[in-house]
C-alpha cells in the first residue's frame, strides 16, 4: 500500500501539466494561525530549511509540497541521467526541468515567485506554488502550506485580509479528499484554537482532522500539555501529536533540523516519558504517511469514476470542436447538408435534441394553428362592433327613397362582409407567428444540433442570412394568399350554402311559431281571420317565390309598419312663419324603443349574419393553416438545402466561410491536452487496480 502515495503524486504531475485542478486529489492541508509553527512542522518533515522566514505573514501563496522518497538505487540512476550531484534535490513546476540541489536556492525561489504574483505589500494570492522534494530521508507525502490565520491587517495589507485568508483556507479544506492538519501552539488555550475551529466547520464529525501541538518546550513553568495530548481538553478522532520545533534563535544560529530532531527526542523522554513514542516530528511523519495511504485507498474508487466521467465530457467537447479542416469543399457541403436536415427534422419533430423546457419547431407551429389562432378566431364575436342602430341604419339605407315592404337583401350582404373582414387581421397574425417560429428554429439548430457551426462564425452568419432571406421572401407570398382567402369569402356571399340554408329554415320555423303565438294572444275584439289573412297573404307570396326555408323569405316576412317613423327625431310638417327650412338637415338617431317590425327586422339580420359568419370562420380556420403550411413551411423545407448550396457552395467563398474563430484552435488544444491527461490518469489508476491494491 506504500505505493499509493506515489500514484497520487503521478496524478498530481499529470494534472499539473495542464494547469488544472478539476480533480480533487488526496492531500494534507496544513492550517494554523500566524507564528503557530506551521512552517517549522513542514521543515521538520522535509529535514531541510526550505521556507522563507520573517515576522507577520510570510506564507502568502499556497505551497503544494510533494515529498518523494527515493532509495539509493533510484537516486544513483536519476543522478546519472540528470547530472545531479547530491542525494537530495527539488523541482518547481514553474521552472520546468530545472533541478535545485541547494535548498537555500529553493527558499529564495519560493520568496521570488511569491513576490512575482503578490508583490511586496504582504497581500495574498490563491495561485499555488508547486514544489517536489526528492530525498531518501523523507516519507511519501503531499502537503499544502497555507497562509496563517490573522485577524488584523498590518501595514499596507488589504483591510479584508482576514476574509481573503479564510476563503483561501476553505477552498482547500473543503476538498473531501483532504486531511486537515490543524496546528496549535502549546502555550495558547486549546479551546480557542482557530485551526480546530475552521476544521470543524467543514469536517463536522472529525473523520479527517489531525491536531498538532507545537512549542511544547515553551509552556509556562509548572505546566504541561499532558491533558491536551491525551485528548482530555479537546478530543480529536485522528489524534493529537505534540512536537518541539526550533526556536528563532536556533534558526538564526543555523541549527540543523537533524540536531533539532535529536533534541526533541531528548525533551520528550524527559518531560513526557510515557508519551514519547507517540509524539515528535518523526512519529508525525509516519502517522501522516499512514493516514494518507488509507485515505487514498478509500478515495481511489470515487476518484476513478470522476476521472472517467470527465474524460467522457472532454471527449464530447473535443468532438464538438471538430478536427482541423483538410478538405474544405467536402466540409462545407457536409455542414450545409447537416444544418438543412436538422432544420427540417426540428419542424417534423424528429430532431436528435428535443427541447423539454418549451415547445419549439413543428410542435410550436401546431400550437399556433390550433390553440393560438383557433382560440383567437373563436373569440371573435360574430356581431362584435355591430349595434342595433347600425343594423337598422343599414336596412334603411338599402331601401333608397322608397319605404320598404320587406327587409332588403343588400343590407345583409353589406353587414356580413363587414364582419367577415374582421377575420383577416388574426389570420395575418397567424402567418407572422409561424414566421417568427421558423426564425427561432435557426437559433435552436445552431445551439443544440450543429455545434460544429460555432467553429466557423462566418459560415454560421452566412447560413442564418440565407435562411432569413428565404423566409423573408416567402412572407409576402403567404400574406397575399391569406389575404386572398378572406377576399374570396367577401367576393361571393353564398346564401345557398347547405349549412346556411339549414340555419335559415330553423329560424323560419321559430319565427312562424312566434307569429302563431302572437295571434293566439290577440284580444277578442280583433277578428282572427283578418289578422291571419294579413299574415297569410305575405306568407303565401314568400312561399311562392322562395319556399318556406328561404333566407329571402325571412327577409320579406313582415307586417305593415307604422305610418310614423320613430327612428329619428320628429320634424315639424310645416315651418313657423318667417323661418326658412333647410331640407338637407339630417335627423340624428336617438335612443328609443324600436317598433315591433324594426325589432324583428334587426333580429332577422343579426341571426343571418351570425349564421353565415360561423360558416366563414370555420372555412378560414381550416384554410389559413393549410395556406401557411404550403406557401411558407413546406416551401422552406423543400427549398432550404438547394438555396443554401446555391448561395454558399462556391469556390470563392470556401476560405472565408471556413475560417475558424480566433480562440477555437486554442480551446481545441486545451481540450485535447486535458483529455490526454485524464486518459493518462485513468491508466495510472488502472495499473494500481491490476496489482490489487484496493
Amino acid at each position: 500500500m506504500e505505493a499509493l502515495i506515489p500514484v497520487i503524486n503521478k496524478l498530481q504531475d499529470v494534472f499539473n501539466t495542464v494547469g488544472a485542478d478539476i480533480i480533487q486529489l488526496p492531500q494534507i492541508v496544513v492550517v494554523g494561525t500566524q507564528s503557530s509553527g506551521k512552517s517549522s512542522v513542514l521543515e521538520s518533515l522535509v529535514g531541510k530549511d526550505i521556507l522563507p522566514r520573517g515576522t507577520g505573514i510570510v506564507t502568502r501563496r499556497p505551497l503544494i509540497l510533494q515529498l518523494v522518497h527515493i532509495d539509493p538505487e533510484d537516486r544513483r540512476r536519476t543522478g546519472e541521467e540528470n547530472g545531479i550531484d547530491g542525494e537530495e534535490w527539488g523541482k518547481f513546476l514553474h521552472t520546468k526541468n530545472k533541478i535545485y540541489t541547494d535548498f537555500n536556492e529553493i527558499m529564495q525561489e519560493i520568496e521570488t515567485e511569491t513576490e512575482r504574483i503578490t508583490g511586496n505589500n504582504k497581500g495574498i494570492s490563491d495561485e499555488p506554488i508547486h514544489l517536489k522534494i526528492f530525498s531518501p530521508h523523507v516519507v511519501n507525502l503531499t502537503l499544502v502550506d497555507l497562509p496563517g490565520i490573522t485577524k488584523v491587517p498590518v501595514g499596507d495589507q488589504p483591510k479584508d485580509i482576514e476574509i481573503q485568508i479564510r476563503e483561501l483556507i476553505f477552498k482547500y479544506i473543503s476538498n473531501p479528499n483532504s486531511i486537515i492538519l490543524a496546528v496549535t501552539a502549546a502555550n495558547t488555550d486549546m479551546a480557542t484554537s482557530e485551526a480546530l475551529k475552521v476544521a470543524r466547520e467543514v469536517d463536522i464529525d472529525g473523520r479527517r482532522t489531525l491536531a498538532v501541538v507545537t512549542k511544547l518546550d515553551l509552556m509556562d513553568a509548572g505546566t504541561d500539555a499532558m491533558d491536551v495530548l491525551m485528548g482530555r481538553v479537546i478530543p480529536v478522532k485522528l489524534g493529537i501529536i505534540g512536537v518541539v520545533n526550533r526556536s528563532q534563535l536556533d534558526i538564526n544560529k543555523k541549527k540543523l533540523v537533524t540536531d533539532a530532531l535529536r533534541d526533541e527526542h531528548s525533551f520528550l523522554q524527559k518531560k513526557y516519558p510515557s508519551l514519547a513514542n507517540r509524539n515528535g516530528n518523526k512519529y508525525l511523519a509516519r502517522t501522516l504517511n499512514r493516514l494518507l495511504m488509507h485515505h487514498i485507498r478509500d478515495c481511489l474508487p470515487e476518484l476513478k469514476t470522476r476521472i472517467n466521467v470527465l474524460a467522457a465530457q472532454y471527449q464530447s467537447l473535443l468532438n464538438s470542436y471538430g478536427e482541423p479542416v483538410n478538405d474544405k469543399s467536402a466540409t462545407l457541403l457536409q455542414l450545409i447538408t447537416k444544418f438543412a436536415a436538422e432544420y427540417c427534422r426540428t419542424i417534423e419533430g424528429t430532431a436528435k435534441y428535443i427541447e423539454t423546457a418549451e415547445l419549439c419547431g413543428g410542435a410550436r407551429i401546431c400550437y399556433i394553428f390550433h390553440e393560438t389562432f383557433g382560440r383567437t378566431l373563436e373569440s371573435v364575436d360574430p356581431l362584435g362592433g355591430l349595434t342595433t342602430i347600425d343594423v337598422l341604419t343599414a336596412i334603411r339605407n338599402a331601401t333608397g327613397p322608397r319605404p320598404a315592404l320587406f327587409v332588403p337583401e343588400v343590407s345583409f350582404e353589406l353587414l356580413v362582409k363587414r364582419q367577415v373582414k374582421r377575420l383577416e387581421e388574426p389570420s395575418l397574425r397567424c402567418v407572422e407567428l409561424v414566421h417568427e417560429e421558423m426564425q427561432r428554429i435557426i437559433q435552436h439548430c445552431s445551439n443544440y444540433s450543429t455545434q460544429e457551426l460555432l467553429r466557423f462564425p462566418k459560415l454560421h452568419d452566412a447560413i442564418v442570412e440565407v435562411v432569413t432571406s428565404l423566409l423573408r421572401k416567402r412572407l409576402p407570398v403567404t400574406n397575399d394568399m391569406v389575404h386572398n382567402l378572406v377576399a374570396i369569402e367577401l367576393a361571393y356571399i353564398n346564401t345557398k350554402h347547405p349549412d346556411f340554408a339549414d340555419a335559415c329554415g330553423l329560424m323560419n320555423n321559430n319565427m312562424e311559431e312566434q307569429r302563431r303565438n302572437r295571434m293566439r294572444d290577440l284580444p277578442a275584439a280583433v277578428p282572427r281571420d283578418k289578422a291571419a289573412s294579413s299574415g297569410s297573404q305575405s306568407s303565401s307570396g314568400e312561399q311562392t317565390e322562395s319556399g318556406t326555408g328561404s333566407w329571402r323569405g325571412m327577409l320579406r316576412r313582415g307586417e305593415d309598419g307604422t305610418a310614423v317613423d320613430r327612428t329619428h327625431n320628429h320634424v315639424p310638417s310645416s315651418p313657423h312663419k318667417g323661418h326658412a327650412v333647410n331640407l338637407l338637415d339630417v335627423p340624428v338617431p336617438v335612443s328609443r324603443k324600436l317598433s315591433a317590425r324594426e325589432q324583428r327586422d334587426c333580429e332577422v339580420i343579426e341571426r343571418l349574419i351570425k349564421s353565415y359568419f360561423l360558416i366563414v370562420r370555420k372555412n378560414i380556420q381550416d384554410s389559413v393553416p393549410k395556406a401557411v403550411m404550403h406557401f411558407l413551411v413546406n416551401h422552406v423545407k423543400d427549398c432550404l438545402q438547394s438555396e443554401l448550396v446555391g448561395q454558399l457552395y462556391k469556390t470563392s467563398l470556401l476560405d472565408d466561410l471556413l475560417t475558424e474563430s480566433e480562440d477555437m484552435a486554442q480551446r481545441r488544444s486545451e481540450a485535447a491536452d486535458m483529455l490526454k491527461a485524464l486518459q493518462k490518469a485513468s491508466q495510472v489508476i488502472a495499473e494500481i487496480r491490476e496489482t490489487h491494491m484496493w
